[in-house]
């Protein structure tokens, strides 16, 4: 079996090439959506957030998200706080994921903050989803309704695409004109008949 990361910045297409390669039979695990549910649902999470952040961070049984997001936001520190109750049990999920689909020849993981969670570790090899930034940046304005500054500012507080880009094994451009179908087939391809 080969493991792959799909990663890229705010508005590359990653869960779009992500979508292509499930068309194409390969299980992707969306790490962003399962720390969504361990949050919910991981008792352990639960704990941790309670003792960092008091009874208000769930309320009704439920996240308080708009509570975790201002803490969040509010400084790296916290990030890291946050990340470091989340990131490790998320990775054990997707180690016990991929566990479960052995017989399959590939397997990926989908993570916007891939380097900064230490995802790429989990893997064999790391595929970035590339876009110029006007283009990333109407896209992402788009799909979120969100104003320029609001996506320019997540953009910033993700980590630099050219630094993304250098720590990647291969890049899938979705430049719009670029056929993803092709580049995904010769990418396919070359995993098949290499050895890591």
């Amino acid at each position: 079996m080969i493991s792959i990361a799909i990663t890229g910045g705010i508005g590359s297409g990653k869960t779009y090439v992500s979508t292509l390669l499930q068309q194409r039979g390969i299980p992707i695990y969306n790490a962003d959506i399962e720390a969504k549910r361990l949050m919910a649902s991981d008792s352990d999470i639960r704990k941790d957030l309670i003792a960092l952040l008091g009874d208000e961070v769930y309320q009704g049984g439920e996240l308080n998200k708009p509570f975790l997001a201002g803490y969040l936001f509010s400084s790296p520190e916290h990030v890291q706080q946050i990340n470091a109750i989340v990131h490790p049990r998320v990775k054990a999920d997707f180690y016990r994921w991929v566990k479960a689909r052995e017989n399959f020849a590939f397997v990926g993981i989908e993570s916007a903050i891939l380097f900064e969670a230490g995802f790429q570790d989990c893997v064999d090899y790391v595929v970035m989803v590339y876009a110029p930034e006007a283009l990333r940046l109407e896209r992402a304005m788009k799909r979120d309704a969100a104003s320029e500054q609001q996506i320019r500012d997540r953009m910033a507080a993700q980590m630099d695409e050219e630094q993304k880009r250098n720590k990647s094994h291969f890049v899938i451009l979705n430049d719009g004109s670029s056929s993803l179908e092709t580049q995904l087939a010769e990418l396919l391809e070359i995993l098949k008949t290499s050895k890591k």
